[in-house]
């Protein structure tokens, strides 16, 4: 017990003696993902701080693969950082996406691995074309024989297993692995991380979400979607474009407003015309989106997604008084209690059973608005920064150098 008090106590010497630095590895490229923002976001509350914080990211492509070696070419690209490794070895810690701190798993720097979905999540929740149920199947052959999309699956699916494989080998031996929701620490545990050293941190959203105060419901509510949609048969298959549409169908009175991120031309356009009384906002500048969805409080935001790592859609939803109707997945079983701040459904039927009921009760959309904005509260940018500084001292005190591991390890085999 006085060890560990003394550890601690020289531990907090040394990091309010002298500027923590943290070096994040990751795609810095300037794609609006998910991951993009939450890094971004890291990085700027961590240095508000004092937090020393430099990103990383490789320049150089090592091969030109074939499609079946994409997965090996996205990992052995990160290995190029070796260039940098005396610059990041003068850091205290190495932060890295899923796989891509692999590099540094053998030197003496402690290793947190930030998971904010898993490969593994994305290959067992997208199901190919053939095997959906028919009610939304119709619509993949639909877009196939308009000349919308040129194939219904992906090529091969190895690279993103060899992706699956990678993550998993870095988060067992990464000091520390973060998980953004239950629902990927559960994945990772199943994948066999040990799970006392998996810390789940949610992932926050901007400050702008919170600049305005909560509107009143409208009286006309909408259906919204809100997120990034893709453009290649596989990524729409994982955020639900079937289901969307399914959704949008059966709505044909109701207004629909679709705020997404989406590469496919001939798919936007027909989004745009396909449906009565919907407006589209695509590849939309992200912080001027509060200024459309603000005006909508008590509308409905579906979230019709097969897999999600958190869902940082849904809470940006909530922050503007927009009720969710979601499917189970990243944090949204954490959050949703039905009847309360919204509804997690698990079937396109009961999703239109919930937003008919929805729609048609003014004071449940009152009281489900008010109560989805007081739950968004929770993931503001403060929470994020006292989490993370709390799980870079925890993974300083308890360090051991990989060559003491190794040593440890082969005597506890002896």
């Amino acid at each position: 017990m006085i060890k560990a008090c003394l550890n601690l106590f020289i531990l907090v010497i040394i990091v309010t003696s002298s500027k923590m630095k943290v070096a994040f590895i990751h795609n810095d490229k300037k794609l609006g993902t998910g991951a993009h923002y939450i890094n971004e976001l890291m990085a700027i509350k961590l240095r508000g701080r004092g937090v020393e914080v430099k990103n990383f990211y490789p320049r150089t492509s090592l091969i030109d693969p074939p499609i079946h070696l994409k997965g090996f070419s996205n990992i052995l690209f990160f290995y190029s950082l070796l260039e940098k490794k005396d610059e990041i070895m003068r850091f205290n810690l190495v932060q890295g996406t899923t796989y891509t701190p692999l590099p540094f798993l053998a030197f003496d720097i402690p290793v947190v691995s930030h998971f904010g979905s898993t490969t593994r999540g994305f290959l067992k929740s997208t199901p190919q074309a053939k095997d959906l149920l028919s009610d939304t199947r119709r619509l993949w052959y639909r877009l196939r024989k308009d000349g919308i999309l040129p194939e219904l699956n992906v090529k091969s699916r190895k690279p993103m297993r060899d992706i699956a494989d990678i993550e998993e080998y870095v988060a067992k031996r990464a000091d520390a692995v973060i998980a953004v929701s239950q629902n990927v620490k559960k994945e990772l545990i199943e994948a066999g991380v040990d799970p006392d050293k998996i810390s789940v941190i949610h992932n926050a959203i901007e400050d702008y979400w919170f600049e305005k105060s909560l509107k009143p419901i409208v009286s006309d509510p909408a259906i919204v979607f809100l997120g990034r949609l893709g453009g290649d048969a596989f990524t729409l298959k994982l955020k639900g474009l079937d289901r969307l549409v399914h959704l949008y169908s059966k709505f044909p009175k109701v207004k629909k407003i679709t705020i997404c991120l989406i590469s496919n031309k001939k798919l936007k356009d027909w989004l745009r015309v396909w449906f009565e009384r919907h407006q589209m906002f695509v590849n939309f500048k992200k912080d001027l989106i509060p200024n459309v969805v603000d005006a909508q409080a008590g509308s409905v935001l579906f979230i019709p997604s097969r897999y999600e790592g958190f869902s940082l859609s849904l809470v940006e939803g909530m922050s503007q008084g927009l009720i969710p109707v979601s499917y189970p997945v990243g944090v949204a079983p954490e959050i949703i209690i039905n009847g309360e701040n919204g509804f997690l459904v698990s079937s396109q039927a009961e999703a239109i059973s919930v937003i008919e009921n929805i729609l048609k009760d003014e004071a449940l959309r009152r009281k489900l608005s008010e109560s989805a904005y007081q739950t968004s509260l929770k993931f503001r940018s403060d929470v994020i920064v006292e989490e993370l500084l709390n799980l870079y001292s925890r993974t300083l005190r308890g360090y051991t150098p990989p060559a003491k591991k190794a040593i440890k390890n082969k005597d506890s085999h002896r």
